[in-house]
């Protein structure tokens, strides 16, 4: 890969730059996210099961647990914006695998001390969940001041491979630990995956740029109005949250459906079940690795409302899957959402790192993550009451069908009349 530079003379030369694969400070930033998504996806499993296992929680307190989990980003990603943009982010990273390692620490400890308790686990729970959402929206805004504009649609590529491959193994190994060592000790490997993520942030040579600081009396409400009113007035961000909020809250429906499609339509077993639905993840490790080529070939914009309409339409097909060999369409059409949905989500992150001014960095990423991410339960719910009210095979295509349409929404926007993301002029 090569860049053009002057030398002392005027003279333009092309000088080489190292690949992703060379560059010491972002391996450290992929291997500490990548530890980071695993200790979150292992979190997701042990920590339910020591509710289960350890206290013998109801039914009811194991759903409450499970939903504080995913409460954080309902109610902090607005601000943690608002903070990220204020602060050095390799910096709160760390701050947030230190905290993480500290809290889910106390979960074994209690239990040996024997004075662990539901109420611990819902504050653990909630508190782990917030560490998350500022380590989330954090290293989305670090990671454009760490390589140049140009290398984002590789980077954010092995960053979403990562992601999936934990969303894939990160259950695998939560349930293999408990059976391993208990589920209290499980939290322990847990804790520690925080700390390696902590020492791959420490490593990091490169230092940003320290934020400008704000007014004195400018409060928090005033800048988290900034980065709404910054995603919602752009004309393309503003048609790319509302895609992916669309997508996500079809794909909550999907969710929510699948696995009683597959039992009570398709008469498939538990683990085949498990193995079935894997099959999602394994599309998206698909996706990171391929979107990059794909972009290069049809264009990095294009290829935003390209991955929707095309590539996802086969998804369908789950739908049509009926008992026997027939169950194969439904692995297949939901390893071509995954696959399709990862290159989108590769394609539109890498479009707003590249069109976000440095100072909105983090409100900006807070505000979309507040949306899309908001529409799930949602989804979820709705997907219970259609499956409820018309049959799950019908209300599977109806969600299958809304999330290949959301993808209407960029097409008809300035998107489609561009075929790469614009490059800021150099400075």
């Amino acid at each position: 890969m090569t860049e053009v530079a002057n030398d002392s003379q005027g003279v333009e030369t092309e000088v080489e730059r190292p690949s992703l694969w060379r560059q010491r400070d972002f391996i450290l930033l992929w291997s500490g996210q990548t530890l980071s998504e695993v200790g979150s996806a292992v979190t997701r499993v042990a920590l339910p099961l020591v509710a289960v296992v350890v206290l013998d929680a109801s039914t009811f307190q194991v759903g409450l647990l499970t939903a504080a989990t995913t409460l954080a980003f309902a109610l902090f990603a607005l601000p943690a914006g608002a903070i990220v943009d204020r602060h050095r982010k390799r910096s709160l990273m760390i701050v947030c695998d230190l905290l993480r390692l500290l809290i889910l620490g106390s979960v074994p400890l209690a239990a040996a001390l024997d004075v662990l308790t539901m109420g611990q686990l819902y504050v653990v729970a909630l508190a782990a969940g917030v560490c998350t959402v500022f380590f989330d929206v954090s290293y989305q805004s670090y990671l454009p001041s760490l390589i140049r504009t140009d290398e984002l649609m590789a980077a954010n590529g092995k960053l979403g491979t990562t992601q999936s491959l934990a969303q894939l193994g990160g259950p695998s190994l939560g349930g293999g630990l408990v059976a391993l060592v208990g589920a209290a000790m499980a939290i322990v490997v847990d804790a520690l995956s925080y700390a390696l993520s902590m020492l791959a942030m420490l490593g990091i040579r490169r230092r940003e740029e320290p934020p400008p600081p704000p007014p004195a009396d400018e409060p928090l409400s005033r800048r988290i109005t900034e980065g709404l009113r910054f995603v919602f007035g752009h004309p393309i961000l503003r048609r790319v949250v509302i895609c992916t909020g669309t997508g996500n809250l079809f794909g909550g429906m999907t969710a929510a459906l699948a696995m009683v499609f597959l039992v009570r339509e398709l008469h498939v077993g538990p683990a085949l079940t498990g193995l079935i639905l894997a099959g999602s993840a394994i599309g998206g490790i698909l996706g990171g690795v391929f979107a990059g080529r794909l972009a290069e070939r049809v264009g990095s914009a294009r290829i935003i409302w390209m991955s929707v309409l095309v590539f996802s339409a086969p998804q369908v097909i789950a739908a049509a899957a009926w008992e026997g060999w027939g169950t194969l369409l439904f692995p297949l059409g939901w390893a071509s959402a995954g696959f399709a949905y990862m290159v989108y989500n590769i394609a539109q992150v890498t479009y707003r790192q590249s069109v976000t001014p440095p100072e909105l960095m983090g409100r900006m990423n807070a505000a979309v993550r507040w949306v899309v991410w908001g529409t799930m339960p949602i989804g979820s719910l709705l997907g219970g009451a259609l499956g409820s009210l018309i049959g799950v095979r019908p209300a599977l295509v109806v969600a299958f069908a809304g999330s290949w349409a959301a993808g209407w929404f960029v097409f008809f926007s300035p998107l489609r009349r561009m075929r790469d993301i614009p490059r800021p002029e150099a400075g």
